[in-house]
């Protein structure tokens, strides 16, 4: 399964002419979702959802579908319809040959004064986690994190802590969009061999358009 970074939280994963974009937002590339024959949605802020980008990559191909919580769907299911689903924690669905589950329900807690919106997270063929913007902990293993390591919402102890409980084999830099150039061989050293440990993950970050190819379980 081909693993493509787009920015910010968006990633694009491919297998067998089939493409699953996850959080085509503000801050990802403006195609970051043409293409797609699915799209996930991990909840309703600009830098995870952009009504644009949505509505260019269902209008280019008319058989892509969305799957999302009901905030986002809401918003975009007037102009699809039966082409946008509502999805929760717990569900299971089959988007472009993907097996997806929803882990989580809230987005992390930025300052207590703010209230909470929701928010999921996906693993896409029981082998990588999109977790949204939440520390979610899937309760399942998986070998592929996609790993939220800046946000308003975390520090890097709170990172390196999600990254020991989650446990997978790697973990790849998402929500990023924020770090300067110098930021990303802190962090690197922070979640590598020069930090506290992470039980073993191994610490990885795609540049904006870069690939890499992660396991996905036989069919």
């Amino acid at each position: 399964m081909e693993l493509t970074k787009q920015g910010h939280a968006c990633v694009r994963l491919a297998q067998d002419d089939r493409t699953l974009v996850i959080d085509p937002g503000g801050f990802s590339e403006e195609d970051a979702a043409l293409g797609a024959d699915a799209i996930l949605v991990t909840h309703e802020h600009p830098d995870h959802f952009d009504e644009y980008r949505l509505r260019a990559a269902m209008e280019a191909n008319p058989a892509a579908e969305i799957w999302t919580l009901r905030s986002v769907a809401d918003r975009v299911a007037p102009a699809f319809p039966c082409r946008v689903h509502t999805v929760g924690q717990g569900d299971t669905f089959t988007a472009a040959g993907f097996e997806i589950e929803v882990h989580g329900e809230l987005h992390a807690v930025i300052h207590p004064d703010i209230p909470r919106i929701t928010n999921i997270g996906f693993v896409v063929d029981g082998s990588v986690f999109h977790p949204g913007d939440a520390l979610t902990v899937p309760g399942r293993p998986v070998d592929t994190l996609l790993l939220p390591v800046h946000a308003p919402w975390n520090k890097v102890a709170e990172v390196i802590d999600y990254l020991r409980e989650v446990a997978p084999r790697q973990a790849y830099d998402i929500h990023d969009g924020l770090l300067s150039a110098v930021a990303h061989p802190v962090y690197g050293r922070m979640l590598g061999e020069g930090g506290p440990g992470v039980g073993g993950a191994e610490h990885l970050r795609l540049a904006p358009g870069e690939s890499t190819t992660v396991p996905a379980p036989a069919r």
